[in-house]
């Protein structure tokens, strides 16, 4: 069985996080969905999450793609939900390329390294968390 592994805030779910979901899961056959911690957020993004990491862990077990929905990392860069998951693939949305930049320099680390696979974006223009929030349809 592979195991595909991605990460975001999924702070309020939408069909760009759907297509990325279903994109993922053509690559194994089970997708873990790590949810950054409410500290990480506020630290990359500037601001807190609107909805708890509670709250956006359940709404993404809820999500028929989604194997299973675990809290990211407490630190930025300290890979213990890679250690612990060791996925087959490491899914990146089309708009995490420093997370990519990051996730290729410690690769080699992880045992066994897994493959890292960039998704396509879906209506990014339209279906992107920011432009969401902006035009308060999220």
């Amino acid at each position: 069985m592979r195991t595909v592994l991605v990460f975001g805030v999924f702070d309020g779910i939408h069909d760009g996080h759907r297509a990325f979901f279903a994109e993922a899961r053509q690559h194994g056959d089970r997708l873990v969905v790590a949810v950054a911690q409410d500290a990480i957020v506020a630290q990359l993004k500037g601001r807190p999450p609107q909805l708890s990491l509670g709250e956006r862990i359940a709404a993404l077990k809820r999500e028929p793609l989604v194997s299973d929905a675990i809290p990211g990392d407490v630190g930025v860069g300290t890979w213990d939900v890679v250690r612990r998951c060791r996925p087959d693939v490491i899914a990146l949305g089309y708009d995490q390329g420093a997370l990519k930049i990051a996730i290729e320099a410690a690769r080699e680390s992880f045992s066994p390294p897994p493959e890292l696979k960039v998704m396509q974006s879906h209506r990014p223009s339209e279906l992107h968390s920011a432009l969401l929030r902006e035009n308060g349809k999220k």
